[in-house]
């Protein structure tokens, strides 16, 4: 693969290299670390939000929604869909896509599922370093779409300046988020379809729990909107500019990109380790089964060798 050129195109904005740079990202090829170095002094210039919460809140079509604005201000603006991945083709699935027709044949927007198979660390590397791609060609709003409410789904929300769960009344549990700690790291909250009996009460509810949290310098807005019709959508792209202009006076925004980075090399860091122990592992395998079985060597121990090992290789 001519990874030169892949690096010149993905600068150029051409919508070919973007594709295929982030499947690299997605099959985890070894070409990812000359991709990356290419492309890394021209990124950082992007706002970039997460929208995450339970299937069917209306989660894309807020993202279409929030498109529209980004382009009715003459913004270039990027959607990358993480999740659903097939179980079959290990692909991603293309209904977050289907979503967003109104907006494929804008030459000012990218649109793509995308799934993480083979990547190292799963999503905590492969959405920041495909997010990285985007923002290196140009995109200047870049919506990272996941689905859930689970840990995966924490992660990915850290991986952009702006974090926004979406809910609606009969499909997503407050509760639940709670205890996936997404209430911990969302800066905003979006009950959709408020045209819908509960909405109201959804709102209230998270405004409760809000509350009794701790407080923090940001208190995160509980919005409502009807997203396909394209109510509260306005609403939404200023509490995005309102928490981005705040982050980036506290010097919230810099502390916060700085700490991802720093987590991201650790996981790179730390899978990379886990190949060579894995593979240091391999070879001792037996003996080191049989050492273990015969009692004249503990668990702790046999750790400290892998790591020595592992280290030396």
């Amino acid at each position: 693969m001519d990874v030169r050129g892949l690096i010149e195109g993905v600068l150029a904005g051409d919508r070919r290299a973007v594709a295929r740079a982030i499947s690299l990202v997605e099959d985890g090829r070894p070409e990812l670390d000359e991709l990356s170095a290419g492309i890394y002094d021209r990124t950082g210039r992007a706002a970039t939000m997460g929208l995450t919460g339970a299937p069917g809140v209306g989660k894309s079509t807020a993202a279409a929604g929030l498109i529209a604005h980004a382009r009715a201000r003459d913004l270039t603006a990027a959607v990358l869909a993480v999740d659903p991945t097939s179980p079959l083709t290990g692909g991603a699935l293309l209904g977050d896509r289907v979503r967003m027709q109104d907006h494929a044949t804008d030459p000012g927007v990218f649109i793509r599922s995308m799934a993480t198979r083979g990547h190292l660390g799963g999503m905590a590397l492969a959405a920041p370093e495909a997010v990285r791609i985007l923002d290196a060609a140009g995109y200047q709003r870049i919506f990272l779409e996941t689905v859930g409410v689970g840990q995966a789904e924490v992660d990915v929300a850290a991986a952009t300046d702006t974090t926004i769960v979406v809910m609606a009344p009969g499909l997503g549990d407050a509760v639940q988020m709670a205890k996936a700690g997404i209430l911990e790291v969302a800066d905003i909250f979006v009950v959709n379809k408020a045209d819908r009996d509960g909405a109201g009460e959804v709102a209230r509810e998270l405004r409760q729990m809000l509350h009794l949290g701790a407080a923090r310098e940001w208190e995160p807005p509980v919005l409502m909107s009807t997203a396909l019709e394209g109510t509260g959508i306005a609403d939404l792209a200023d509490a995005i500019e309102r928490h981005h202009t705040w982050a980036t006076t506290a010097g919230v925004l810099d502390a916060k990109r700085r700490a991802r980075l720093l987590r991201e090399v650790e996981t790179l860091a730390a899978e990379r380790f886990r190949e060579t122990a894995s593979t240091v592992l391999e070879a001792a395998g037996s003996a080191l089964a049989e050492d273990l079985a015969a009692r004249r060597v503990d668990p702790y121990r046999a750790a400290a060798m892998l790591v020595e090992e592992a280290a030396r290789a």
